[in-house]
Parts: C-alpha cells; structure tokens; sequence
C-alpha cells in the first residue's frame, strides 16, 4: 500500500511538548536536538546516494528484508543538500516528500512516518496520537548515552537514544501488545548522513518469549549515484 508522508509529522515531531507563556524562550531536549536539530549533512559532499537495508522479523508477521535509500544533490549554491528518499519497494514502499535544503537526514522521519503508519494498521488506532506519543517520548522520555558502533570494519563513537512512548499512554488498554516498544536510534558523525541506524522490538510475554515484531534500519554505506 502506498502512502504519503504527512507534512504535520515534522511539526509533531520537532516542536517541545512543554508549555510556555508568550514570548519564553523555547527549549529542548538533548533527544531532540540530537534527533531533528543536528545538520546531520553537512558534511555529506553532494552527490551521494545514502543506502540503508531495512528488514522486519519477529513472530506476529512475515518478515522481510528490503532497503531505503536518500538521494543527495548540491543545492543552488553548490552545498549540500536537496534530498529525495525512496523507502521500501513495491507493495510496501512509503511515498516520502522531497526535502530540498535538507540540513537533517529525513531518513528518520521516514522511518517514523512508516512507523506510525504500521502502528494505526496493526491497532486501529490514530496516527495523531503516535505521533504524539513518539514526540512526548523525545521530548520529556529519552535517555541519551554514549555508544560505540562497527561501520565498514572499524569502530566509531557516536550516541544513543532509547525511549519507550506507550508505557504511560492513558489508551494503552486498547493496543496493550504493543505497549512494550521500545525505540532505539544510533548516531554517528562518523557515518555517512550521521545515521547508523534505527530498530523497534516489542518483547513477546514470558521471559523467554521471541520478539513480537522487530523493524531495524541500517546504513550499508554511501556512494555517487548512477548516472
């Protein structure tokens, strides 16, 4: 099924859940300036192709493997970037925007959006209220670390960044399966696009349980695209 990105998700995603009177400075998390306010591009020299496989696993589907990728071209002016995203193929591929003068890798909020999609048609419930739940997380829920990670046979530094939306939702009764997701993100400058990857799991019950459902993005690596 093919769907197109909601232009609100950014909005929902960025914006600080605190309330403030007029004029208050606002402020945010170290989970959001991370996430959605670092130029994760920056130093990306165009153009370049971002490849990602992505696969789904666990016991509630069929799993797949596919991939994502984020074409980047020089702007106007020569720097880096306009991106256009193709994510998933065929009867799964998510129709994503293009995103001229990217400074952040929409792959994130590529993979939200499929992620919250997968959440409505898995429960019935509203996209909204994910979206919501998702923001609430990053914004007063994350916890940020330190973390070392294994691209292309080397060890690099980077953060990160885990939360876990649906734990305290006042409608976690009506998708109580999927209460336990646990999101995880894994940053490094020292990858292309700053982006290592991106896995939810939710935990079957019972402490030998296999996972649920389990969705992971990761970077295979950057190259110029094809001509």
């Amino acid at each position: 099924m093919r769907f197109a990105v909601a232009a609100s998700l950014c909005a929902l995603l960025v914006s600080p859940l605190a309330s403030r009177a007029e004029g208050e400075k606002p402020d945010f998390s170290v989970a959001e300036r991370l996430l959605f306010m670092t130029p994760q591009l920056q130093s990306v020299q165009a153009p370049t192709l971002l490849r990602y496989t992505f696969s789904k696993a666990g016991s509630l589907e069929e799993g797949f493997v596919d991939s994502v990728t984020v074409g980047l071209s020089a702007k106007a002016d020569g720097s880096c970037c306009d991106a256009k995203g193709a994510f998933l193929s065929g009867e799964r591929k998510l129709q994503v925007p293009d995103v001229p003068a990217a400074a952040g890798n929409p792959v994130i909020l590529y993979f939200l959006e499929h992620d919250v999609r997968e959440m409505k048609r898995l429960t019935g419930g509203s996209e909204n209220h994910f979206r919501k739940r998702l923001r609430m997380a990053v914004y007063q829920g994350a916890e940020v670390r330190d973390a070392t990670m294994r691209y292309q046979g080397r060890t690099v530094k980077g953060k990160e960044i885990v939360f876990s939306p649906f734990l305290d939702d006042p409608n976690r009764p009506r998708y109580e399966k999927f209460a336990k997701k646990n999101y995880r993100f894994l940053l490094s400058a020292a990858v292309p696009g700053g982006v290592y990857g991106i896995r939810t799991q939710i935990q079957g019950e019972g402490l030998a349980a296999k996972p649920l459902l389990v969705e992971e993005l990761l970077i295979e690596g950057a190259k110029a695209p094809a001509r």
